[in-house]
């Protein structure tokens, strides 16, 4: 009814898009701790004077009041934030770490089709994703595809490494289809499979554990067969292109 205030809540969030809104204002797409993706409105942050545009840039960890009901989907609004770690700062001139967070944050938001849909251990994965590229220890396309593969676990859709994905058979298998699910057999390999290097599948199930120490020693070769095969399973699975992923750089 008119008149009647909006109630508010609170969450810690991680900041994936900012759109412009008007003049003055911004959408602000958040993934949050305890209430999964959700959209507001920051009245105001593109005047010179705002007191908390700065902080609501991509990439940013923030705990914010929120004012709308958070069972209901829907544009709410941004009363207050305050920043806890503004990652985007310490990479928005590095253009490899920016465009690695740009497709981190992308997915994020892919995989999340349904707002206010709670999914904590996405929000942990990439808070984690974008603080260890603003820390900057290990390879930006490393660190986005350990990032991609541990996602897609998430999502169900991991790739099978270590066995083959159609009959199971253990075992390191030479051939990589993406629509059999990854490694497959000789048995039930499909026409037109891949077959990478075996330090490629090894690698790709190192990003997937959490070795950094294989992933970190790897060839540049293996990283960019290895980037190929993991964006085009998540690709297959999201059923159409990331459009941050062709400017991520490679090199």
């Amino acid at each position: 009814m008119p008149g009647m205030r909006r109630p508010l809540y609170r969450d810690d969030a991680v900041v994936l898009r900012v759109q412009k809104l008007g003049e003055s204002d911004r959408i602000i797409t958040l993934l949050t701790r305890r209430h999964g993706r959700v959209r507001a409105v920051a009245r105001g942050v593109r005047r010179t004077m705002s007191r908390f545009g700065a902080r609501l840039e991509p990439f940013g960890h923030v705990d914010l009041q929120l004012a709308g009901d958070p069972r209901t989907p829907g544009l709410h609004t941004v009363s207050q934030v305050e920043g806890i770690d503004l990652y985007g700062g310490s990479f928005l001139a590095d253009y490899p770490r920016y465009t690695s967070a740009s497709a981190i944050a992308e997915t994020a938001e892919r995989l999340t089709p349904v707002e206010q849909e709670p999914s904590l251990r996405l929000f942990l994965l990439t808070l984690g994703a974008l603080r260890a590229l603003s820390l900057g220890e290990h390879a930006p396309t490393l660190v986005l595809d350990a990032y991609l593969l541990r996602a897609m676990g998430i999502a169900g859709w991991a790739p099978a490494l270590r066995e083959c994905a159609v009959c199971g058979t253990p075992g390191r298998h030479g051939a990589f289809s993406v629509p059999a699910g990854g490694s497959v057999c000789p048995d039930c390999r499909p026409p037109g499979a891949a077959h990478p290097a075996p330090d490629t599948v090894e690698l790709m199930a190192a990003l997937a554990g959490g070795d950094w120490t294989v992933a970190d020693s790897s060839a540049t070769g293996v990283r960019r067969e290895c980037s190929g095969l993991v964006a085009a399973h998540l690709q297959w699975h999201l059923e159409r292109a990331l459009r941050s992923l062709p400017l991520v750089d490679r090199a």
